[in-house]
């Protein structure tokens, strides 16, 4: 089993921002969407234009089928918006190459999530390490474990912890700290 674990350190968080946007401004919006807003790969890649036009993202969550209302943090509008105008209405925002109006897949997000990880020699990344990030962060900054559970939909505030690898910090701290 592959444990993916949320980007920790802030220099390699902006290392991938700059990896990304040097080599595509598509998968650049994807990488800021899910480390600014805690959604799922799933739900990141059903995003239209019209979705990213307003002040909060309003869907029903793909894993869940749970209704969601999820602010647009202002300070990633200027780094999104130039970007999400120039499509056409109705467009997904991570469009594939492929042709047509249809998003990339999973697999293709990993794969571009990977080489940028590569790139700035990070490991156990996936998908989900988007959100870990995100949850990671807030956890951080705010302290408030409650309020980041309910953003997740987690059922147990453990759960939520465990998610974002505060409790492995905890276990990292503390093997330290043994001598035999």
């Amino acid at each position: 089993m592959n444990f993916v674990q949320p980007i920790r350190d802030k220099d390699k968080l902006q290392k991938m921002k700059d990896y990304l946007k040097s080599k595509s401004e598509r998968n650049f919006v994807m990488f800021i969407l899910g480390i600014s807003t805690g959604l799922r790969i799933s739900d990141i890649l059903k995003l239209r234009k019209e979705d990213l036009l307003q002040s909060h993202i309003v869907m029903k969550e793909t894993k869940t089928t749970k209704a969601k209302r999820i602010k647009i943090p202002g300070y990633i509008k200027k780094d999104i918006l130039p970007y999400v105008k120039r499509l056409d209405d109705g467009d997904y925002v991570i469009k594939s190459r492929q042709g047509g109006n249809k998003s990339i897949d999973r697999s293709t997000a990993y794969r571009i999530l990977k080489e940028a990880a590569e790139h700035v020699n990070l490991s156990e990344i996936g998908t989900h390490t988007l959100r870990k990030t995100f949850g990671y962060h807030f956890y951080k900054e705010t302290n408030d474990i409650a309020m980041l559970q309910e953003l997740f939909n987690h059922s147990d505030q453990y759960i939520t912890l465990r998610y974002i690898g505060i409790n492995q910090d905890a276990l990292d701290a503390a093997m330290d700290k043994v001598r035999i």
